[in-house]
């Protein structure tokens, strides 16, 4: 009898220890398990779409649905996220849209301390985001230091050059300039100074870090593209040639070692370590796709943004192989994919 009762107690213990676990292990919100889609607007503002992981659940303006009346602002740039919000940068406004990340509904805006501030990153309670500012000049952009316990911007980092986008790693900020000077500018936190920039060539573009290594796309339309290798211990610099006959490279992402990277709806892929470009793409999207302007990969699928400024957009998204899984009707001007799980 007594071993049948605590036989009993512990199978009951282990059923609710179970089920809370459960529990504590389903969606965070409506939000969860998906991906956004940000749609930059033209003349009106832009809106941001999310589709679940399985396109079971889609949702073409979710700002709309969970905020009512109330707009993003013009030229949706860029999301980023720390913990369980999402800053939502509205370029063309002067505002970051702060919500939750998982419900959607707007919890502040932080809209003074901004001019057309383009892409953000986070770092010990505090946002750094990129202003290219007057656009007239290709020495006034500055960095935009964000307080986020107050939300309010409590400095700014004069460049002395145009910024865009933006990483962080080991303490160091890493900003591209995409048409000022052939530099990529180095901002070290702990001292609070300019470091010596490195010299990559002009034009740079997408910059994602992996190992320990910078990699950052170079289009150029009057000669070769390339991919940017800077070590960040050393700073050293190397240099992968996209040959000049499969055309401009447009975009580049990194998942699991791989960099997948653009030439026009072509996708190719090489390793982390390699020192050459791929000779032949992995597959072509579908030759529809008029105007590429974002591109990602994650979770073995490539999702392509078919920008459109007249009309809607549309996202396709093909898995590694090269076979439509998905394409889904956006908004205006779809310029990104931000993962939510």
């Amino acid at each position: 009898m007594k071993f049948s009762k605590l036989l009993l107690i512990a199978l009951s213990i282990s059923l609710f220890a179970s089920c809370s676990s459960d529990d504590n292990d389903g969606p965070k919100g409506a939000y969860d398990n998906g991906f956004f889609i940000v749609n930059e607007g033209g003349s009106t503002s832009g809106t941001v779409s999310f589709s679940s992981n399985d396109f079971s659940i889609f949702t073409k303006d979710v700002y709309e649905t969970e905020n009512g009346s109330d707009v993003l602002g013009k030229f949706i740039q860029n999301i980023f996220f720390d913990g369980d919000k999402a800053y939502i940068i509205a370029g063309g406004s002067n505002v970051i849209n702060i919500v939750n990340r998982y419900t959607f509904k707007l919890i502040t805006k932080i809209d003074s301390g901004l001019v057309n501030p383009r892409y953000g990153v986070i770092k010990d309670g505090k946002a750094y985001v990129t202003n290219a500012n007057s656009y007239d000049s290709v020495t006034d952009d500055y960095i935009a230091v964000i307080n986020l316990a107050t939300n309010v911007v409590e400095s700014k980092i004069s460049l002395n050059t145009t910024a865009n986008r933006i990483v962080e790693e080991g303490g160091k900020l890493y900003i591209t300039d995409p048409i000022g000077t052939d530099k990529l500018s180095i901002y070290n936190l702990n001292t609070k100074t300019l470091e010596t920039p490195i010299t990559i060539g002009s034009g740079s573009d997408s910059i994602e870090e992996e190992n320990g290594t910078l990699f950052i796309l170079r289009p150029s339309f009057t000669e070769s593209s390339e991919i940017i290798k800077v070590k960040i211990s050393d700073k050293s610099v190397s240099k992968i040639t996209i040959p000049e006959s499969q055309g401009v490279a447009g975009f580049l992402d990194i998942e699991n070692n791989q960099v997948y990277y653009t030439v026009g709806s072509s996708v190719y892929s090489i390793t982390t370590s390699a020192t050459t470009a791929a000779t032949t793409p992995l597959f072509t999207a579908n030759p529809e796709i008029g105007y590429l302007y974002g591109f990602a990969v994650k979770n073995n699928r490539a999702f392509f943004a078919d920008g459109k400024f007249t009309q809607d957009s549309k996202a396709y998204i093909y898995n590694l192989s090269g076979t439509l899984q998905k394409e889904l009707t956006t908004g205006i001007g779809t310029n990104g994919f931000y993962f939510n799980d």
